[in-house]
Protein backbone atom coordinates (compact mmCIF):
# COMPACT_ATOMS: atom_id res chain seq x y z
CA UNK A 1 0.00 0.00 0.00
CA UNK A 2 0.94 3.56 -0.86
CA UNK A 3 1.74 5.74 1.60
CA UNK A 4 -1.13 8.43 2.58
CA UNK A 5 -0.24 12.15 3.63
CA UNK A 6 -1.65 14.94 4.78
CA UNK A 7 -2.11 17.78 1.67
CA UNK A 8 -2.07 21.24 2.08
CA UNK A 9 -4.09 23.43 0.25
CA UNK A 10 -5.45 27.02 -1.27
CA UNK A 11 -9.14 26.60 -2.22
CA UNK A 12 -11.10 29.28 -3.99
CA UNK A 13 -13.96 29.85 -2.16
CA UNK A 14 -16.21 31.68 -4.69
CA UNK A 15 -16.64 34.33 -7.50
CA UNK A 16 -15.95 38.04 -6.56
CA UNK A 17 -15.82 41.39 -7.41
CA UNK A 18 -13.63 44.00 -7.56
CA UNK A 19 -9.55 42.59 -6.68
CA UNK A 20 -8.74 39.23 -5.35
CA UNK A 21 -8.64 39.42 -1.10
CA UNK A 22 -7.26 37.04 1.04
CA UNK A 23 -10.42 36.10 2.68
CA UNK A 24 -11.52 34.87 -1.50
CA UNK A 25 -8.99 32.06 -0.77
CA UNK A 26 -8.76 29.41 1.86
CA UNK A 27 -5.77 27.68 3.30
CA UNK A 28 -6.32 24.22 4.50
CA UNK A 29 -5.40 20.80 4.82
CA UNK A 30 -7.12 18.36 2.33
CA UNK A 31 -8.21 14.78 2.50
CA UNK A 32 -4.77 12.29 2.56
CA UNK A 33 -2.80 11.79 -0.56
CA UNK A 34 -1.32 8.83 -1.72
CA UNK A 35 2.21 8.83 -2.62
CA UNK A 36 2.10 7.16 -5.69
CA UNK A 37 0.47 7.72 -9.77
CA UNK A 38 -2.54 5.22 -9.96
CA UNK A 39 -1.39 2.54 -12.90
CA UNK A 40 -3.04 3.32 -16.44
CA UNK A 41 -3.30 6.91 -15.46
CA UNK A 42 -0.71 8.18 -17.71
CA UNK A 43 -0.67 10.79 -14.67
CA UNK A 44 2.07 12.00 -12.69
CA UNK A 45 2.48 12.69 -8.52
CA UNK A 46 4.39 16.01 -8.06
CA UNK A 47 6.11 17.61 -4.77
CA UNK A 48 5.50 21.57 -6.14
CA UNK A 49 8.26 23.68 -5.50
CA UNK A 50 7.70 27.59 -6.41
CA UNK A 51 4.05 28.43 -7.90
CA UNK A 52 3.23 31.68 -9.81
CA UNK A 53 1.06 34.50 -9.66
CA UNK A 54 -0.11 36.46 -12.66
CA UNK A 55 -2.58 38.95 -13.45
CA UNK A 56 -4.37 36.43 -15.34
CA UNK A 57 -5.58 34.73 -12.59
CA UNK A 58 -8.15 37.67 -11.40
CA UNK A 59 -10.16 36.93 -14.80
CA UNK A 60 -10.37 33.11 -13.46
CA UNK A 61 -11.98 34.03 -10.40
CA UNK A 62 -15.36 35.73 -11.47
CA UNK A 63 -18.46 33.55 -13.39
CA UNK A 64 -16.98 34.44 -17.52
CA UNK A 65 -17.18 31.13 -19.92
CA UNK A 66 -16.11 33.61 -22.60
CA UNK A 67 -12.41 33.79 -22.35
CA UNK A 68 -9.65 31.61 -23.65
CA UNK A 69 -8.91 29.60 -20.19
CA UNK A 70 -12.41 28.43 -17.94
CA UNK A 71 -12.82 30.22 -14.79
CA UNK A 72 -11.93 28.33 -11.00
CA UNK A 73 -14.10 26.20 -9.89
CA UNK A 74 -15.56 27.49 -6.70
CA UNK A 75 -14.24 25.01 -3.67
CA UNK A 76 -11.91 23.64 -5.64
CA UNK A 77 -8.23 23.95 -5.39
CA UNK A 78 -6.50 26.49 -7.04
CA UNK A 79 -4.36 25.94 -10.12
CA UNK A 80 -1.90 27.94 -12.31
CA UNK A 81 1.78 27.80 -13.62
CA UNK A 82 4.53 25.82 -11.31
CA UNK A 83 7.82 24.63 -11.19
CA UNK A 84 7.31 20.93 -9.47
CA UNK A 85 9.72 17.42 -8.46
CA UNK A 86 8.17 14.10 -9.58
CA UNK A 87 7.55 11.74 -7.31
CA UNK A 88 6.12 9.09 -9.14
CA UNK A 89 4.94 8.89 -12.93
CA UNK A 90 3.09 6.89 -14.94
CA UNK A 91 4.07 8.79 -17.59
CA UNK A 92 7.04 7.65 -19.96
CA UNK A 93 7.59 10.73 -20.84
CA UNK A 94 8.65 11.44 -16.94
CA UNK A 95 10.27 9.50 -13.91
CA UNK A 96 10.68 10.28 -10.55
CA UNK A 97 13.18 12.90 -9.77
CA UNK A 98 12.31 15.25 -13.05
CA UNK A 99 11.96 18.87 -12.21
CA UNK A 100 9.29 19.91 -15.08
CA UNK A 101 7.47 23.19 -15.38
CA UNK A 102 3.86 23.83 -16.30
CA UNK A 103 -0.14 23.83 -15.25
CA UNK A 104 -0.10 22.41 -10.99
CA UNK A 105 -2.64 23.07 -8.38
CA UNK A 106 -1.81 25.00 -5.42
CA UNK A 107 -1.12 22.54 -2.84
CA UNK A 108 1.73 20.70 -1.81
CA UNK A 109 1.38 17.39 -3.91
CA UNK A 110 -0.67 17.90 -6.99
CA UNK A 111 -1.82 14.62 -9.49
CA UNK A 112 -0.90 16.13 -12.97
CA UNK A 113 -3.03 14.29 -15.29
CA UNK A 114 -2.41 16.56 -18.52
CA UNK A 115 1.27 16.67 -19.57
CA UNK A 116 1.24 17.99 -22.81
CA UNK A 117 2.30 22.04 -21.83
CA UNK A 118 4.47 20.13 -19.05
CA UNK A 119 8.28 20.62 -20.14
CA UNK A 120 11.08 18.95 -18.14
CA UNK A 121 13.90 22.04 -16.29
CA UNK A 122 17.35 21.15 -17.06
CA UNK A 123 19.18 21.78 -13.71
CA UNK A 124 21.71 24.26 -14.14
CA UNK A 125 23.25 27.93 -12.70
CA UNK A 126 19.58 29.41 -13.14
CA UNK A 127 17.24 29.55 -10.23
CA UNK A 128 14.80 26.51 -9.99
CA UNK A 129 11.64 29.93 -9.66
CA UNK A 130 12.88 31.53 -13.08
CA UNK A 131 11.04 28.86 -14.79
CA UNK A 132 7.62 30.62 -14.48
CA UNK A 133 9.00 33.75 -14.48
CA UNK A 134 12.14 35.09 -16.84
CA UNK A 135 11.91 31.26 -18.75
CA UNK A 136 7.90 30.99 -18.30
CA UNK A 137 5.06 32.45 -19.66
CA UNK A 138 6.24 36.34 -17.95
CA UNK A 139 9.05 35.53 -19.86
CA UNK A 140 7.69 34.34 -22.81
CA UNK A 141 5.06 36.53 -23.42
CA UNK A 142 7.51 39.27 -23.05
CA UNK A 143 9.37 37.97 -25.74
CA UNK A 144 7.00 37.67 -28.48
CA UNK A 145 4.94 40.70 -27.47
CA UNK A 146 8.05 42.60 -28.59
CA UNK A 147 9.83 40.98 -31.23
CA UNK A 148 6.64 39.41 -33.35
CA UNK A 149 3.90 42.26 -32.22
CA UNK A 150 6.41 45.11 -32.31
CA UNK A 151 8.71 43.94 -34.43
CA UNK A 152 11.38 46.43 -33.40
CA UNK A 153 14.18 48.07 -35.16
CA UNK A 154 17.33 49.54 -34.08
CA UNK A 155 16.88 53.16 -32.58
CA UNK A 156 12.86 53.09 -32.20
CA UNK A 157 11.54 54.83 -28.73
CA UNK A 158 9.66 52.20 -27.16
CA UNK A 159 7.18 52.91 -23.49
CA UNK A 160 6.19 49.79 -21.30
CA UNK A 161 3.67 50.70 -18.84
CA UNK A 162 3.60 48.28 -15.64
CA UNK A 163 7.26 48.16 -16.58
CA UNK A 164 8.46 46.60 -13.37
CA UNK A 165 6.01 43.62 -13.22
CA UNK A 166 6.60 39.94 -14.56
CA UNK A 167 6.43 41.03 -18.21
CA UNK A 168 7.44 44.25 -18.47
CA UNK A 169 10.79 44.05 -17.06
CA UNK A 170 11.76 42.14 -19.49
CA UNK A 171 10.41 43.98 -22.56
CA UNK A 172 12.54 46.83 -21.38
CA UNK A 173 15.63 45.03 -21.21
CA UNK A 174 15.04 43.10 -24.63
CA UNK A 175 14.50 46.75 -25.80
CA UNK A 176 18.06 47.67 -25.00
CA UNK A 177 19.34 45.00 -26.19
CA UNK A 178 18.28 45.83 -29.67
CA UNK A 179 19.27 49.00 -29.92
CA UNK A 180 16.22 51.07 -28.68
CA UNK A 181 15.47 53.96 -26.43
CA UNK A 182 13.51 52.82 -23.39
CA UNK A 183 11.06 54.89 -20.97
CA UNK A 184 8.97 52.59 -18.45
CA UNK A 185 5.93 53.62 -15.70
CA UNK A 186 5.02 51.82 -12.35
CA UNK A 187 3.13 52.68 -9.33
CA UNK A 188 6.03 53.74 -6.81
CA UNK A 189 9.25 55.80 -6.51
CA UNK A 190 10.86 52.52 -5.19
CA UNK A 191 10.54 50.59 -8.59
CA UNK A 192 11.01 54.22 -10.66
CA UNK A 193 14.70 53.44 -9.19
CA UNK A 194 14.95 50.12 -9.76
CA UNK A 195 13.96 50.49 -13.54
CA UNK A 196 16.58 53.33 -14.27
CA UNK A 197 19.29 51.88 -12.33
CA UNK A 198 18.64 48.18 -12.05
CA UNK A 199 17.00 47.44 -15.26
CA UNK A 200 18.62 49.73 -17.34
CA UNK A 201 15.88 51.58 -18.81
CA UNK A 202 16.77 55.32 -19.64
CA UNK A 203 14.18 56.96 -17.99
CA UNK A 204 10.89 55.95 -15.90
CA UNK A 205 8.44 57.59 -14.13
CA UNK A 206 5.96 56.80 -11.37
CA UNK A 207 2.44 57.46 -12.74
CA UNK A 208 0.49 57.87 -9.45
CA UNK A 209 2.36 61.46 -9.33
CA UNK A 210 1.43 62.27 -12.87
CA UNK A 211 -1.50 64.88 -12.90
CA UNK A 212 -1.95 64.16 -16.43
CA UNK A 213 -0.45 60.93 -18.22
CA UNK A 214 -0.42 63.03 -22.03
CA UNK A 215 2.10 65.39 -20.48
CA UNK A 216 4.17 62.90 -18.79
CA UNK A 217 5.13 60.92 -22.42
CA UNK A 218 5.42 64.27 -23.89
CA UNK A 219 8.43 65.24 -21.27
CA UNK A 220 9.59 61.64 -21.71
CA UNK A 221 9.82 61.34 -25.70
CA UNK A 222 10.01 64.72 -27.32
CA UNK A 223 10.34 62.85 -30.56
CA UNK A 224 7.18 60.61 -30.31
CA UNK A 225 6.62 56.85 -29.58
CA UNK A 226 7.43 54.09 -31.96
CA UNK A 227 6.47 51.24 -29.73
CA UNK A 228 4.06 50.81 -26.46
CA UNK A 229 3.97 47.30 -24.96
CA UNK A 230 0.45 48.28 -23.29
CA UNK A 231 0.00 46.03 -19.67
CA UNK A 232 -2.61 48.65 -18.66
CA UNK A 233 -4.74 50.02 -20.73
CA UNK A 234 -7.37 52.75 -20.04
CA UNK A 235 -6.63 56.34 -19.80
CA UNK A 236 -2.66 55.44 -20.01
CA UNK A 237 -3.37 53.89 -23.47
CA UNK A 238 -5.65 56.73 -24.51
CA UNK A 239 -2.57 59.32 -23.90
CA UNK A 240 0.00 57.33 -25.30
CA UNK A 241 -2.05 56.99 -28.87
CA UNK A 242 -1.81 60.99 -28.61
CA UNK A 243 1.91 60.84 -28.97
CA UNK A 244 2.78 57.63 -31.06
CA UNK A 245 4.39 58.07 -34.46
CA UNK A 246 3.64 57.35 -37.73
CA UNK A 247 3.70 53.86 -38.47
CA UNK A 248 3.77 52.68 -34.83
CA UNK A 249 3.41 49.84 -33.09
CA UNK A 250 1.13 48.65 -30.00
CA UNK A 251 1.20 45.49 -28.29
CA UNK A 252 -1.89 45.04 -26.16
CA UNK A 253 -0.75 42.77 -23.68
CA UNK A 254 -2.88 43.35 -20.65
CA UNK A 255 -5.39 45.77 -18.86
CA UNK A 256 -5.02 45.87 -15.77
CA UNK A 257 -7.22 48.92 -15.00
CA UNK A 258 -10.02 47.90 -16.15
CA UNK A 259 -10.37 44.50 -14.79
CA UNK A 260 -12.78 45.69 -11.84
CA UNK A 261 -14.43 48.20 -13.55
CA UNK A 262 -18.58 47.46 -13.72
CA UNK A 263 -18.18 49.73 -16.43
CA UNK A 264 -14.88 49.59 -18.44
CA UNK A 265 -13.37 52.85 -19.54
CA UNK A 266 -13.99 54.12 -23.62
CA UNK A 267 -10.81 55.39 -25.48
CA UNK A 268 -11.28 58.31 -27.08
CA UNK A 269 -8.06 58.87 -28.99
CA UNK A 270 -8.60 55.86 -31.53
CA UNK A 271 -8.46 58.27 -34.50
CA UNK A 272 -4.77 58.41 -34.43
CA UNK A 273 -4.52 54.44 -35.74
CA UNK A 274 -6.07 56.12 -38.75
CA UNK A 275 -3.92 59.32 -39.42
CA UNK A 276 -0.85 58.07 -37.72
CA UNK A 277 -1.21 54.46 -39.69
CA UNK A 278 -0.51 52.53 -36.28
CA UNK A 279 -0.82 48.58 -35.90
CA UNK A 280 -2.37 48.42 -32.74
CA UNK A 281 -2.77 44.39 -31.63
CA UNK A 282 -3.39 41.93 -28.69
CA UNK A 283 -2.10 38.68 -28.73
CA UNK A 284 -1.52 35.48 -26.24
CA UNK A 285 1.35 33.76 -25.89
CA UNK A 286 0.39 30.38 -26.91
CA UNK A 287 -0.34 31.21 -30.25
CA UNK A 288 3.60 30.90 -30.52
CA UNK A 289 4.82 28.22 -28.61
CA UNK A 290 6.60 27.03 -31.55
CA UNK A 291 9.01 30.13 -31.06
CA UNK A 292 9.56 28.85 -27.30
CA UNK A 293 12.71 27.27 -27.96
CA UNK A 294 14.39 29.97 -29.60
CA UNK A 295 13.23 32.53 -27.11
CA UNK A 296 14.53 29.87 -24.16
CA UNK A 297 17.97 29.60 -26.44
CA UNK A 298 18.36 33.33 -26.48
CA UNK A 299 16.94 34.22 -22.96
CA UNK A 300 19.23 31.75 -21.11
CA UNK A 301 22.43 33.26 -22.88
CA UNK A 302 21.45 36.82 -22.48
CA UNK A 303 20.93 36.07 -18.40
CA UNK A 304 24.09 33.73 -18.01
CA UNK A 305 26.21 36.37 -20.71
CA UNK A 306 24.93 39.33 -18.05
CA UNK A 307 23.33 41.03 -20.07
CA UNK A 308 19.94 40.86 -18.07
CA UNK A 309 18.69 40.64 -14.45
CA UNK A 310 15.67 39.33 -13.27
CA UNK A 311 13.11 40.72 -10.02
CA UNK A 312 11.40 38.43 -7.82
CA UNK A 313 9.43 39.17 -4.71
CA UNK A 314 9.55 35.61 -2.91
CA UNK A 315 6.48 34.63 -0.61
CA UNK A 316 7.64 32.07 2.15
CA UNK A 317 5.03 29.04 2.57
CA UNK A 318 2.20 27.55 0.92
CA UNK A 319 0.07 29.37 3.17
CA UNK A 320 1.17 32.75 1.68
CA UNK A 321 -0.26 31.95 -0.98
CA UNK A 322 -3.66 34.43 -0.68
CA UNK A 323 -1.50 37.37 0.68
CA UNK A 324 0.91 36.99 -2.45
CA UNK A 325 -1.86 36.91 -4.73
CA UNK A 326 -4.13 39.62 -3.28
CA UNK A 327 -0.90 41.66 -3.05
CA UNK A 328 -0.22 41.02 -6.56
CA UNK A 329 -3.31 43.60 -7.65
CA UNK A 330 -2.52 46.28 -4.93
CA UNK A 331 1.27 47.00 -6.19
CA UNK A 332 3.11 45.14 -2.96
CA UNK A 333 5.42 43.20 -5.37
CA UNK A 334 8.59 44.37 -6.71
CA UNK A 335 9.01 42.19 -9.53
CA UNK A 336 7.70 38.45 -10.51
CA UNK A 337 5.61 37.09 -7.57
CA UNK A 338 6.24 33.60 -6.38
CA UNK A 339 5.43 31.44 -4.00
CA UNK A 340 7.55 28.72 -2.67
CA UNK A 341 5.88 25.57 -1.54
CA UNK A 342 9.23 23.67 -0.60
CA UNK A 343 12.94 23.74 -1.91
CA UNK A 344 13.18 20.38 -2.82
Amino acid sequence: MAEEVDNKQIIFRGYIEGNPRETDMEFKVGEKMKMEAPKGSGAMLVKNLYLSCDPYMRGRMRNFHGSYIPPFAPGSVIEGFGVSKVLDSDNPKFKPGDIISGFTGWEEYSLIHKADQLRKVVADDIPLSYHIGLLGMPGFTAYVGFYEICKPKKGDYVFVSAASGAVGQLVGQLAKLHGCYVVGSAGTNQKVDLLKNKLGFDEAFNYKEEADFDTALKRNFTNGIDIYFDNVGGSMLDAVLLNMRDHGRIAVCGMVSQQNLSQPQGIHNLFNLVIKRITMQGFLQSDYLHLFPQFLENVVRFYKQGKIVYLEHVNEGLESGPVALAGLFSGKNVGKQVICVARE
